[in-house]
């Protein structure tokens, strides 16, 4: 209850003012003057004017305001290991329980899923929802803030950006007393890295906690894309260094797993994973070619326009028709290096070229053995064949027979044909795709090439017994035209036309030629992105996505193995010839593993090395400063190992009182300062009758003293 006096004067203000002016100057003269009954005027003066006035007594009945308690929930993935999530929602419980005995106070409850980060990972943000979520309450009408947290909180700072930062700020901690963990990561891995050759990597082994003195050593174990390179035993708590190699170009997944402690909080982050980017070394290309023709040209050009490809090109010059007696050193504008090229060197180069090419005799016979054993060891070669192949002269008839993917029938077909894709060609890689192609011709001009307006060429090499092939084009006749052939561990192409250039000049509108040869050159170089048969997996945001390229009708039924251990088979649907897919969301982050079959394929979705997981001991540290500087407690909910939690009681303060501080075991909370108006009462104090009366009074009393 709270009064006041108010006036609410008859008249307006200036006029109730400049009458009683006026009155007061005639009283205040007949008082100086000593007039007869000035006195009597004076009290007459003093009635009429608190009755022109009207003087009001006011009393406002009131009530507290309700305060305002942001209750933020921490529902990062932290909070799911023991029985943090449980505890949270129990002690959630208790408090809307125990809140709901305060009347006074009006509780907000805010969840707080953990926040992603584009650099940094997820992490957990209690402050930046709960600033939000009060953003609209003014400071007085704010009690304070309760968190329900492990304590592993990566945005204390915001704190004081808000309201929150001025009232007390307590913690309610889950997690176990005296909790301990061993964490593996990796130590600034290397985002990219140089394939086939080695560099080095570290990790380091960190056990936190109070962890048992005998846990002083783990096994570790390294994998590159699956396969183990790395399985020794090791002390923890220090920074361990070793080598390994990129295996290919492209995304590789290093994997490092530490083996668990007995009783430790989780074993999920025993494993660390980071994802290296493989760079090739330019490919070295050999090219040799016979005598000059057009078609040479274009694939000096193609090479040599690839910045990925140092190219060593060595031209024949010598015809087989000429049988002079000049010493071959005298015909080469360089002495031409057989030995170093073909012997000493053969296994650095990444593809090797014969470009209607025959047998010359420059070559020693043993050289094309050489090459041979190149190719069934992991090389690559790619016969661009002519008329020569057809020939007395021909590479078919050299040591090069065992890894040839078809012999010539000994057949030139000169007529002309356009070139089209096999059945298996639109399944393959190298082909796929070529029926509708926009590429540049040689005046740097975009030109749009569909098959069926691809222009003619004008010459065919035939060839007998392809089964040892996949043959992609097909020529004059419908006769093979383009072949491609696993040789061991190698790869051989072949292309049974020299009338490639044909495309490429733009005769009758050309053709894919330069994707043609691109990928051809590439496949054999063993791109994996030109693989027929792969499985790659990938990540974004929650979704994973499988990708599958066969040259089967139908792909086997992928299998996918999840981060918790659960796996689900999944069916790929046919997005083109060749290419099978399927994307699925999921709420798990971690290593992901695809089987298909003999193929299997790794990737990760979420952060790496995410703080979220960095940390996961519950601990007070990083919330205690903060506590103490707004009066707030902290109080862990499990008081023993073991038990159940306990919910402190509420303390209500007046105001900010350091006496809180002290007070460990009470959750503070100010109580509100402002209050609503609930009613009003008014009681005039002079006017009405008691106005009159006196007023009456004191003019009959001056009637009276003036009249004797």
């Amino acid at each position: 209850m709270k009064q006041s006096l108010a006036f609410e004067p008859l008249l307006s203000w200036p006029i109730s003012l400049t009458l009683i002016g006026l009155a007061f100057l005639l009283v205040a003269a007949a008082l100086i003057l000593r007039k007869r009954g000035a006195a009597l005027r004076a009290c007459a003066l003093a009635a009429l004017s608190l009755a022109l006035l009207n003087p009001v007594m006011i009393e406002e009945q009131t009530e507290p305001l309700k305060s305002v308690v942001g209750i933020v929930l921490d529902k990062s993935q932290s909070q799911n290991f023991g029985t943090r999530s449980k505890d949270s929602q129990d002690a959630i419980a208790a408090l809307k329980t125990e809140l709901s005995k305060h009347p006074e106070f009006e509780p907000r409850f805010i969840n707080a899923e953990a926040i992603s980060n584009s650099n940094n990972g997820s992490e957990t943000k209690l402050f930046t929802p709960l600033n939000e979520a009060i953003s609209d309450v003014p400071p007085a009408r704010y009690a304070g803030t309760i968190l329900v947290t492990d304590g592993q909180v990566h945005d204390v700072d915001l704190a004081s950006s808000n309201t929150a930062g001025e009232k007390p700020v307590n913690t309610l901690l889950t997690g176990e007393p005296d909790e301990y963990d061993r964490q593996i990561k990796f130590v600034d891995p290397p985002r990219f890295g140089i394939t086939n050759k080695p560099f080095k990597i570290r990790f380091e082994i960190a056990d936190k906690g109070k962890v048992p003195a005998s846990a002083d050593k783990a096994l570790v174990e390294l994998k590159v894309n699956g396969n183990v390179v790395y399985h020794e035993s090791e002390e923890t708590n220090r920074e361990i260094e070793t080598e390994i190699t990129l295996p290919h170009a492209g995304k590789n997944i290093i994997e490092v797993t530490t083996s668990p402690l007995d009783g430790e909080l989780t074993t999920v982050n025993n494993t660390a994973v980071t994802i290296i980017e493989g760079i090739r070394e330019n490919l070295r290309v050999l090219l040799v070619s016979g005598e000059p023709h057009n078609g040479e040209r274009t694939w000096r050009d193609l090479l040599k326009s690839d910045p990925g490809i140092d190219l060593v090109h060595f031209t024949i010059l010598r015809p087989p028709e000429k049988a002079d007696n000049t010493p071959l050193s005298q015909l080469s504008l360089i002495v031409f290096p057989t030995t170093d090229l073909f012997v000493n060197k053969i296994n650095d180069f990444d593809l090797v070229i014969f470009d209607r090419y025959q047998h010359y005799n420059v070559l020693p016979l043993i050289y094309y053995d050489y090459v041979a054993q190149y190719v069934k060891n992991g090389g690559a070669l790619l016969m661009a064949t002519g008329p020569e192949f057809a020939g007395e002269n021909t590479l078919a008839e050299t040591p090069l027979i065992s890894v040839l993917p078809a012999l010539p029938s000994g057949e030139v077909i000169e007529k002309p044909f356009t070139p089209s894709i096999t059945k298996a060609g639109m399944r393959h890689p190298v082909t796929r795709g070529l029926t509708h192609v926009t590429e540049k011709d040689e005046e740097n001009t975009k030109r749009e090439t569909v098959e069926g307006n691809w222009g003619k060429w004008l010459r065919q090499i035939a060839v007998q017994d392809t089964s040892n092939s996949t043959v992609v084009m097909n020529g004059a006749d419908n006769r093979p035209l383009m072949l491609l052939s696993h040789m061991d561990k190698g790869r051989v192409g072949m292309l049974l036309s020299d009338e490639g250039w044909l495309w490429a000049r733009g005769f009758e509108g050309g053709g894919p030629y330069a994707a043609l040869y691109r990928r051809m050159a590439h496949w054999l170089m063993k791109e994996p992105e030109l693989e027929e048969e792969a499985l790659t997996a990938s990540g974004e945001g929650n979704r994973l996505t499988i990708r599958r390229q066969t040259m089967a009708d139908q792909p086997d039924i992928a299998t996918v193995h999840f981060p918790s251990g659960k796996t689900s088979d999944v069916t790929l649907q046919k997005q083109e010839p060749g290419v099978f897919e399927v994307s699925l969301d999921t709420d798990e982050i971690g290593l992901f593993k695809v089987t298909n079959g003999d193929k299997e394929a790794l990737t990760h979705i979420g952060p790496i090395n995410s703080p979220e997981y960095a940390e996961l001991i519950s601990t007070d540290e990083k919330l205690r400063p903060l506590a103490n500087k707004t009066g707030g407690a902290i109080i862990r909910l499990h008081q023993k190992q073991g038990d159940k939690i306990e919910l402190p009681s509420i303390d209500v303060q007046k105001g900010q009182n350091s006496d809180a501080v002290k007070n460990r075991n009470h959750i503070v909370l100010n109580e509100a300062t402002e209050t609503r108006l609930v009613n009003t009462f008014a009681l005039p104090l002079f006017n009405g009758v008691l106005a009159l009366v006196v007023s009456l009074f004191l003019l009959a009393s001056l009637w009276y003293r003036e009249g004797r």
